[in-house]
């Protein structure tokens, strides 16, 4: 029996109205991971809350990073946890 794939959960604060950024960020995940992951799941939250997390491991918050992530640095950091051999095409890092 293979391993489960993670899950991805992004919660997101209903009081500021981030349910459309939280369905796109999600529909970006799952097509760019779509072999690498289980799911993602959408948690509604309060209080200026968007973080994403793959399990408990938090992948980014926008409380502690002061802002949203971009999606290139998003898929970046979730690909280091669920897939580092990825390649990203056009959000790979560059080394310049």
């Amino acid at each position: 029996m293979s391993e489960p794939k993670p899950l991805v959960s992004i919660t997101y604060c209903t009081q500021c109205r981030w349910l459309l950024r939280a369905g796109w960020t999600a529909q970006e995940l799952l097509v760019t991971f779509e072999e690498e992951l289980g799911g993602v799941t959408l948690v509604p939250g309060r209080g200026g809350v968007f973080d994403v997390a793959v399990g408990d491991r938090l992948v980014w918050s926008r409380r502690e990073e002061g802002r949203f992530p971009e999606l290139k640095e998003l898929k970046q950091r979730l690909r280091d946890v669920v897939a580092a051999d990825k390649p990203l095409g056009h959000s790979e890092r560059r080394s310049d």
